[in-house]
């Protein structure tokens, strides 16, 4: 039981930090200047622009989850029990993030 609730509570933060990055604006400038975008010339190139993957956070979650996975499976001991609802609750949970990627 104690494990579902971590999991549990993991995934409440988890949603509780995304939806807080989504709607928390940026910060301004330190010298409060606003940020104009360059326009390129004619006669300069248009710099090479690397666009971020989508939902960084999200991507950056399944990394943690699947290395608690692969602990969980090959631990020695079944944690009190709750090994099974734990892997459970994981798979779930990378389950739901990857669906959420398809999302982009």
């Amino acid at each position: 039981m104690k494990v579902r609730t971590v999991v549990l509570f993991a995934l409440v933060t988890l949603a509780i930090a995304l939806s807080f990055s989504a709607i928390v604006p940026a910060a301004p400038n330190a010298k409060g200047i606003p940020a104009v975008a360059s326009q390129p010339t004619a006669s300069s190139p248009a710099p090479a622009a690397d666009p971020l993957p989508p939902h960084p956070e999200i991507r950056e979650a399944l990394a943690p989850l699947r290395r608690a996975r692969a602990h969980l499976e090959g631990a020695a001991h079944d944690f009190g029990g709750h090994r099974a609802d734990a892997l459970r609750a994981t798979d779930e949970a990378i389950r739901q993030l990857e669906i959420c990627l398809k999302f982009e």
